[in-house]
């Protein structure tokens, strides 16, 4: 958003330089990822295609005596004897956050810190730093958790001769409780978040909401809004809460904007082959906030019984206190009602109007509507009745409102 707003360069670089913790599916993930936020990076490097350019800075340091070979004592069986240290010069650095202000570290705590394993194999913090210096990097915006590495960056830093990027550490995503944030309250990977049925403009909205507020009560933006309004001013010092909840209702809104058409679609994708009936996408729609949820609603048996009669036990047809045989004489009364109904003209508010002449003149609605709801679905807390004899068509409304009685 910083980048975008400011007609700068998003720069993505992999940090390989740890061979055994770097594999290419972490790679394809986060370009993969990328491209399903429709967040194009406008350069792309490798650090372990850059050995050559870290060799050389390391040489110079070396030779300016700003650096040495240290010999070490391995700590552990096949480690190295060797290896590259900084020579800390011991000084306090001041550095001004543009979101957490002033801060200011004294050096020495620090000692001679170990930068590179041998002139091949620079450690994270010298290769960022000679990267940021080669590739113009003017603003480095990372999480709070990495505001403890910067007094090292920028001893390096002024070492190889770089110009100081300006620094913002952003606060970290926390979980409810305000824990770190775990896997269970939200740390999943973006493409999972893909694969639950998230439209990625409502999951970049809503990462975008955490630790930072327009100053508004506006709550849904795309993207180009964000960029518009975003500024590192408003963002805050502590940490932001993960709320699925609230990152559901987003992805409702998100979802609002789409035409009937898109709505139809995309629920009839996700239902199974033999459940893709355009008559149900009204129910299923009003009862998902992610296209994950109709998976959710199948494996449910939820909508089952739009397909299939359900099975009925006599008990859950009673009402209250009402009597087996008045619950029987309202079913018949319904059925004759519904009856008088044509084929072509048995829509909800039709079916309405009919059951509700029968209802209103009873002690209690819900004689006739808690019946008749169970009834036609099996379940005691299902959709609208009339909304469900509709889509199932007279005959096995008919059906199965006389197999209750």
């Amino acid at each position: 958003l910083f980048a975008k707003k400011n007609n700068g360069k998003f720069i993505l670089r992999i940090e390989d330089t740890d061979k055994e913790r770097s594999k290419k599916e972490f790679e394809d993930n986060i370009i993969e990822s990328l491209k399903w936020l429709k967040m194009p990076y406008d350069e792309f490097y490798r650090q372990s295609e850059r050995t050559e350019n870290y060799k050389k800075h390391l040489e110079k340091l070396i030779k300016n005596g700003l650096a040495y070979l240290s010999k070490e004592e391995p700590k552990e069986e096949g480690e190295r004897s060797e290896v590259i240290r900084f020579k800390n010069p011991n000084t306090k650095i001041k550095f001004h956050d543009l979101v957490l202000g002033e801060i200011e570290f004294d050096t020495t705590d620090l000692k001679d810190f170990v930068i590179a394993k041998d002139l091949d194999n620079p450690l994270y913090h010298f290769a960022v730093v000679v990267d940021d210096m080669e590739m113009g990097v003017t603003h480095v915006i990372r999480g709070q958790d990495h505001t403890s590495n910067t007094p090292r960056q920028i001893l390096i830093l002024e070492a190889i001769g770089g110009n100081r990027p300006q620094y913002a550490h952003i606060p970290l995503i926390l979980s409810p409780d305000k824990a770190k944030l775990s896997k269970r309250h939200g740390a999943l990977s973006i493409l999972e978040y893909k694969e639950m049925g998230y439209f990625e403009e409502a999951l970049l909205n809503f990462l975008a909401l955490i630790g930072w507020n327009p100053g508004t009560d506006k709550e849904i933006f795309t993207l180009e809004e964000l960029v518009q309004e975003f500024s590192l001013e408003r963002i805050q010092k502590s940490g932001g809460i993960f709320n699925i909840e609230k990152l559901n209702w987003m992805n409702k809104e998100h979802m609002k904007k789409l035409s009937r058409e898109e709505i139809e679609k995309n629920i009839l994708e996700w239902l199974p082959k033999e459940m893709q009936n355009p008559k149900i996408v009204p129910i299923v729609y009003e009862r998902i906030s992610k296209w994950g949820d109709i998976k959710e609603m199948v494996e449910r048996g939820e909508l089952d019984f739009f397909f299939q009669a359900p099975e009925i036990d006599k008990e859950k047809l009673l009402y209250k206190n009402t009597s087996p045989e008045k619950i029987t004489s309202n079913l018949e009364l319904a059925v004759k009602a519904l009856s008088d109904l044509e084929e072509n003209s048995f829509s909800k508010e039709n079916i309405k109007s009919a059951l509700m002449l029968i209802a209103d003149n009873l002690e209690n609605r819900g004689e006739l509507l808690h019946p008749i709801r169970y009834a036609l679905s099996g379940a005691l807390k299902s959709p609208d009745p009339f909304i469900i004899a509709e889509i199932l068509g007279k005959n096995e409304t008919l059906s199965r409102i006389q197999k209750a009685i």
